[in-house]
């Protein structure tokens, strides 16, 4: 199994894109097939050979395809199909980046979707060979960063943003260091104006958002520690739960298990698109 994630160099583009990153699986990798994937506000342009399949477990629905596609934010775990090698090249946008994005100025609250990208005018204005990226990313990954943010640079610098857009940039610089009801007063402004703007530009709101973000972070968190480093009393108080009980309900609800299944079971939630920083021991 092949997994990295690198940063944009450029800062036109980094303002948009949060990072890159390639999950390629080989025949003779031993992962779980069936991984889970975490609630996510941000949407991921994955590029994929073209007779590859995916397919996303979205509960109840499946959704299914072949080849590139965007995976838009998401509030529920999602459940993927890798019992087959495959690789992907992914570009994660940063919250709220589709709202500003050149053609998606009329449909920036998709969530819960994934939307194959065949034949994508996109991809022919960018000029995109996802073949020729791709192997780029598996041989030297430093020049497939150079080469996506050179794609992408022209197509960003025709990005536009409004008072929302400004007001939810500035609201997810602080969102994982305040409360909700704080926000108001470190901006100066109404937290109904907040929260109208943020929703607008993003299709969650500031507690869902909130919510997914100290999600990603406990659990990457956990996977950086084995089983018996693992205090549950210093997770709870870390991430602000209220006890035990509280953490126990919140990871049932939203991944499907319990802290001890989790013990157990290491590799449920590691294979996160774009989610397991560079700094993370990967399988």
């Amino acid at each position: 199994m092949i997994h990295w994630l690198k940063s944009p160099n450029s800062p036109c583009v980094s303002q948009y894109v949060e990072c890159y990153w390639l999950i390629d699986k080989h025949p003779d990798s031993e992962t779980y097939q069936f991984p889970k994937l975490n609630p996510d506000p941000s949407a991921h342009l994955i590029l994929s050979p073209n007779n590859q399949a995916y397919s996303y477990d979205l509960n109840p629905s499946i959704a299914k395809g072949e080849g590139s596609h965007w995976l838009y934010p998401h509030r529920q775990t999602f459940e993927l199909d890798h019992s087959k090698p495959f690789v992907h090249l992914g570009i994660k946008f940063r919250v709220g980046a589709l709202y500003c994005l050149p053609n998606f100025s009329a449909n920036p609250l998709a969530l819960d979707e994934v939307e194959s990208v065949e034949d994508s005018t996109l991809f022919k204005q960018l000029g995109m060979d996802e073949s020729r990226l791709i192997e780029l990313a598996r041989t030297n990954p430093q020049q497939c960063v150079e080469q996506l943010d050179t794609m992408l640079s022209p197509w960003l610098e025709q990005c536009t943003e409004d008072q929302h857009s400004k007001i939810t940039r500035n609201v997810l610089k602080h969102l994982d260091q305040s409360t909700i009801s704080e926000l108001g007063e470190k901006l100066y402004c109404s937290q109904r104006t907040l929260e109208r703007s943020f929703q607008r530009t993003t299709g969650l709101t500031l507690k869902q958002c909130q919510s997914m973000n100290r999600l990603e972070a406990m659990l990457e968190y956990l996977f950086q520690r084995e089983s018996t480093e693992l205090d549950w009393v210093e997770v709870v108080f870390k991430f602000g739960f209220s006890d035990q009980p509280h953490l126990i309900r919140h990871l049932k609800k939203q991944l499907g298990f319990t802290p001890k299944t989790y013990e157990k079971e290491r590799g449920l939630t590691i294979d996160v698109y774009g989610g397991v920083s560079s700094k993370s021991k990967l399988g």
